[in-house]
């Protein structure tokens, strides 16, 4: 079995994600991530999905994307074709002692202190899953009290 991102350009209509995440869900993928917004164009959705599964069952599973009303457009991101970021928020328990230690994980790792209060600190990160991974191994000793995590998004890099 291998990871996989899906990127699917969908028309922003009502019922569109039901039927991309059931053709995934009725293939026999477990849904790692599932990312939906709306793009540059209010009509249009893009939802990235990671997931773990057979490449076979995949490629037939794209192909009946492709065939989904509201799809524009399926692309399997293959090995770096992809750059992909993913957004976190994480609350951590924070007292006097401690928040010098933690802002020093934030400045190395390039992470944003968004709230602070007497007992935690609120922290956003972004990057890859092995930056975001690292992040939060360093950080998890404090006491993780709240994690809120987008998923991946991913967009096709310019081939030159």
């Amino acid at each position: 079995m291998h990871r996989h991102t899906i990127s699917v350009l969908v028309e922003n209509k009502f019922g569109v994600l039901a039927r991309v995440s059931g053709m995934f869900s009725g293939r026999g993928f477990n849904i790692d991530t599932l990312n939906v917004a709306p793009t540059h164009d209010a009509s249009l959705s893009r939802i990235t999905v990671v997931l773990k599964g057979d490449d076979s069952a995949l490629d037939l599973c794209i192909k009946q994307l492709r065939k989904l009303i509201n799809v524009v457009d399926v692309t399997d991101f293959k090995e770096g074709q992809a750059v992909s970021r993913e957004l976190v928020l994480v609350k951590i328990k924070a007292d006097g002692r401690t928040r010098p230690e933690i802002m020093q994980i934030c400045d190395i790792f390039r992470a944003k202190i968004v709230n602070v209060g007497h007992k935690d600190v609120i922290i956003e990160i972004t990057g890859d899953e092995g930056k975001v991974g690292a992040f939060l191994g360093l950080v998890e000793p404090f006491g993780i009290l709240e994690l809120a995590r987008t998923g991946q998004l991913a967009l096709k890099r310019l081939t030159t």
